[in-house]
């Protein structure tokens, strides 16, 4: 692989939300073929229990149901043997009406499930209402998930890091990493010492259309363009 040519290390494989990618039919399938290069795989899905907040925050297609897809992550839950994480992001603006609550007890009826995360938006959102929350409304929430959870619960609010694979084409890099995971400007300028290039190559892809530069909380961000 390009990314282990070049010296560079992989963690997970990971489907991420460009979309929801358990609606992939193929997905067993790919999970099945990308096993053969003995790495890890992670797939990202799922938020909240209450239709109306899944649709307000989802805007999903109007054929899905929620209550089916949670009976089959409770399924999948009972025949999974590999390590289960949930992760509840929390926004502002949002009434939530005891979905808190109702979200730790689904997944205290999750079998296996070996951490549940808490998390804020870190990264520019889709849309610019979907702010983090008061830190009452995080404790509240650590508090109500800890009594449900037990130990289990723990909190996914810092800066995550530039870790990022390099593989040997800069702009590839910078346009498939920014299309799922908007890269704050430091964690650009170590990919690009990587490449042994500058700021300039960023600058030229911000020109070309391709990818747009934002501040968020204090911290510039370059993320994909798409329209």
């Amino acid at each position: 692989m390009q990314v282990r040519d070049t010296g560079g290390e992989i963690d997970y494989l990971t489907f991420v939300p460009d979309g929801e990618p358990t609606l992939d039919k193929n997905l067993g399938i790919e999970i099945m073929m990308l096993k053969q290069l003995m790495i890890s795989i992670a797939v990202i899905t799922v938020d909240a229990v209450s239709q109306e907040i899944w649709r307000k925050i989802d805007r999903s297609f109007k054929s899905l149901d929620l209550t089916k897809i949670l009976e089959g992550i409770k399924k999948f839950s009972t025949e999974f043997k590999g390590v289960l994480i949930s992760e509840t992001m929390l926004v502002n603006n949002i009434e939530y009406g005891g979905e808190v609550e109702k979200i730790a007890v689904y997944l205290s009826s999750l079998k296996n499930l070996k951490t549940s995360y808490i998390s804020i938006p870190t990264r520019p959102p889709a849309e610019e209402w979907a702010k983090p929350p008061e830190e009452e409304i995080l404790n509240e929430a650590f508090q109500i998930f800890e009594n449900k959870l037990k130990d289990r619960v723990e909190y996914l609010i810092g800066y995550e890091g530039n870790a990022f694979a390099y593989s040997g084409n800069i702009e590839e890099d910078l346009l498939s990493i920014t299309a799922v995971h908007p890269m704050r400007e430091e964690a650009v300028k170590e990919l690009l010492e990587k490449d042994r290039g500058d700021l300039s190559k960023i600058e030229t892809l911000i020109k070309k259309g391709a990818i747009r530069k934002v501040n968020y909380q204090g911290h510039t961000y370059y993320l994909r363009k798409f329209r």
